[in-house]
């Protein structure tokens, strides 16, 4: 796994780390049919699938993810993407197809043909700019409904804390459990979409206007490596008030980090980009 600031853990996972078969969301549930829009994302390293992260559809073209899942600076760049759906995965409870060849070789893979983080992801630490964008080849995966950008701002006006904080929907295909290097207990690392409901800590996690902390505990549930890019949801709505970007440790506890997506300066990016969003 990737390290780019100190005691920060990029909630994307390295697929070969994972050695454990095991039984994503951390004291999550399964998310049977609840949102479809909410895909696997793979990344090619120089030709061989080496990464996935979670994203959302905001059309049948359109992923929205986190930055780190579409820029891989400072290393070697991403060089395909494809998303893997459970369409054909009966209410959720099941592993999304194999996707260990690198192609799109069964009917719930579409293949991306371009990708670009924030154009200063690259800049700064990854939390201040950790929104990506990612184009499908063909809308292949055709739903009744996308997700949506919210209000400008809207996060803003939301309550904090444990008994009065704003609840959220946290959606992704990441690890069930982990533990730091040496600590009993197994990494629990299946590829379905899971569900949990933290509520909001802070809205500007690290004095940075774009980050928010939700909760992550047995008792709201949270994210966890594999999660990131993957949609946090206002309340039990479709909007996206931002993605899936950091941990605090290696236990995927305590707090989650989320890159809001109600700013100015990131719904531009989106706008230019894909054309979604817009003003």
């Amino acid at each position: 796994m990737k390290k780019r600031t100190i005691s920060i853990l990029i909630a994307l996972l390295l697929l070969l780390a994972v050695v454990i078969p095991a039984s994503a969301i951390t004291e999550g549930e399964l998310d049977g049919e609840g949102h479809p829009h909410v895909v696997l994302l793979l990344m090619d390293v120089g030709g061989k699938p080496t990464y996935r992260c979670s994203g959302t559809l905001l059309s049948p073209t359109v992923l929205l993810t986190a930055g780190h899942c579409t820029s891989n600076y400072p290393d070697e760049p991403y060089t395909g993407m494809r998303i893997y759906t459970e369409s054909d995965v009966d209410a959720g409870d099941g592993i999304t197809n194999d996707y260990t060849n690198g192609t799109c070789n069964l009917g719930n893979c579409y293949e991306a043909v371009s990708w670009a983080a924030h154009p200063q992801y690259e800049t700064d630490s990854f939390i201040y700019h950790d929104v990506g964008i990612v184009i499908l080849e063909e809308p292949g995966y055709l739903l009744d409904e996308y997700d949506a950008l919210p209000q400008l701002n809207i996060i803003d006006d939301l309550d904090t804390g444990k008994n009065f904080g704003a609840k959220f929907t946290s959606v992704g295909y990441g690890l069930q459990a982990s533990y730091p290097d040496g600590a009993p207990g197994e990494i629990q690392a299946d590829r379905v979409r899971m569900v949990a409901y933290p509520f909001l800590i802070n809205k500007t996690g690290f004095v940075n206007p774009f980050a928010m902390l939700l909760s992550n505990n047995k008792s709201t549930g949270g994210t966890c490596f594999g999660d990131s890019g993957g949609p946090n949801f206002l309340g039990d709505s479709n909007i996206v008030a931002g993605v899936t970007s950091f941990g605090m440790n290696e236990r995927c506890a305590g707090t989650g980090g989320v890159y809001r997506m109600d700013k100015a300066e990131v719904q531009e990016f989106l706008c230019d980009f894909s054309g979604l969003g817009c003003p």
